[in-house]
């Protein structure tokens, strides 16, 4: 492990580049929790560049928790129509309900309890909206912190490295090492010249990517897209379903499925909160 000193070298130098190359995104300096997990939700799986002009259409169309959590499920998955992931829209309706109800949690274990929230995102609350000084781990982060210690990091080994590493304020922290691994420390032929903690960078080399996602086309998750979609529009669902070649067992099982989980209403129920 690196030197305390240097770890306190190498953070102070990458806030001072985080001042002046920090991407400038509509969801940062809110100082909002909301703001944090609407963007959050969104953001998975998803490319920044794709989330801005969605995330500014829903905050526009839902500002707070209260009005996101007077919204029906139709409503949601009608905006989120295009991200992808619909149960995530679920889940983030669900949690605006949980604290319209309840208030917000401040702490990591505490956001761990709303609906869909996980281990990065409420980490990622906790420190940009809240000032918890803890680390938001997902794999910008993993890629970054293997290479500054020269070892791939994984696991309990993982956390326990981010939570020696992070800095005060951690929302800072967690923000400058998004836009170090998407500006300089990509997964592939980091810019190592450019970098400005390279001096305290063990090993570049070390790396190893998370397995490739399944081909989107002909998945499961294609046909469970365009089912949700057809609905919002009121379209026929087996129709939507026929125009990917999908069997009718197959898309019956897709809707069923979707039914159980609360993105398609029973069958004769219409239009569903």
């Amino acid at each position: 492990m690196t030197a305390p000193g240097d770890v306190a070298r190498r953070n102070s130098a990458l806030f001072a580049w985080y001042r002046h190359n920090r991407r400038t995104l509509p969801w940062r300096d809110a100082g909002d929790p909301y703001a944090t997990l609407v963007s959050e939700a969104m953001l998975q799986q998803t490319q920044v560049s794709r989330v801005i002009e969605r995330y500014t259409a829903f905050m526009d169309r839902w500002p707070d928790v209260e009005s996101l959590a007077a919204a029906s499920n139709d409503e949601v998955l009608e905006a989120w129509s295009g991200l992808g992931y619909n149960s995530r829209a679920i889940r983030l309706r669900d949690a605006a309900r949980a604290v319209a109800a309840g208030g917000w949690p401040t702490t990591v274990d505490g956001l761990r309890a709303l609906p869909g929230v996980g281990p990065y995102t409420a980490a990622a609350i906790a420190s940009m909206a809240f000032g918890e000084p803890v680390a938001a781990v997902d794999t910008n982060l993993r890629r970054i912190l293997s290479r500054w210690v020269g070892e791939p990091l994984g696991g309990r080994r993982l956390h326990t490295v981010a939570g020696e590493l992070v800095a005060d304020p951690g929302g800072d922290w967690n923000q400058a090492l998004m836009d170090l691994g998407a500006a300089i420390c990509r997964p592939a032929n980091p810019d190592c010249g450019r970098c400005p903690v390279a001096e305290w960078c063990s090993d570049p080399s070390v790396y190893e990517p998370p397995p490739r996602q399944s081909t989107f086309a002909g998945s499961r998750r294609q046909l469970r897209g365009a089912l949700v979609r057809a609905h919002v529009a009121g379209n026929d669902l087996h129709a939507a379903g026929r125009a990917l070649d999908r069997s009718a067992d197959e898309i019956d099982g897709v809707i069923d499925d979707l039914r159980s989980e609360g993105l398609l209403p029973e069958a004769g129920g219409g239009r569903h909160r």
